[in-house]
């Protein structure tokens, strides 16, 4: 999933954050009221110092669930490389319905990847495999469901 046109031109006019190799961008626990959209560069997301996904997609949105629905961030973002990132108050979701069309695809592409996973997972445990597979389909899943991203390195 990349970043729309009519979306590219709401970035545009945003201000602009840079983030150095390693530099910790949003932190658990913590309710920053911003959205991150990565213009440039890598992150990794943690939960409780676990990796769960590496992001470098131009247009991957950080801070759309806190924004959303008001409540502290729920995993850490770190800068795997140099970053940059268009960053918005939460309130541009109120009032920027191209903003809020891009979140809501990215919120929709997780849901079916996640059911996708779901799907899988049951027909794993109909069939009878292995425990590891259904771990890493599990892993899979964990990851869909945290990013913040439109896409993730699997």
């Amino acid at each position: 999933m990349g970043v729309s046109d009519a979306f590219e031109k709401s970035l545009a006019v945003l201000p602009l954050a840079t983030y150095r190799a390693g530099e910790a961008i949003i932190i658990a626990g913590s309710k920053t009221g911003r959205l991150l959209i990565l213009k440039t560069g890598a992150v990794v997301v943690l939960k409780d110092s676990i990796e769960i996904a590496r992001v470098k997609e131009p247009g991957a949105v950080f801070g759309e669930l806190s924004a959303l629905l008001d409540q502290p961030h729920t995993a850490d973002v770190r800068a795997l490389e140099d970053s940059e990132f268009h960053v918005a108050d939460a309130a541009l979701l109120g009032r920027d319905p191209v903003a809020l069309l891009h979140v809501a695809r990215v919120l929709a592409w997780r849901i079916v990847e996640a059911n996708k996973s779901v799907v899988e997972l049951k027909k794993q445990f109909q069939a009878g495999r292995a425990p590891s597979a259904s771990s890493r389909l599990l892993e899979k899943l964990e990851r869909i469901l945290s990013i913040g991203g439109a896409s993730f390195e699997t």
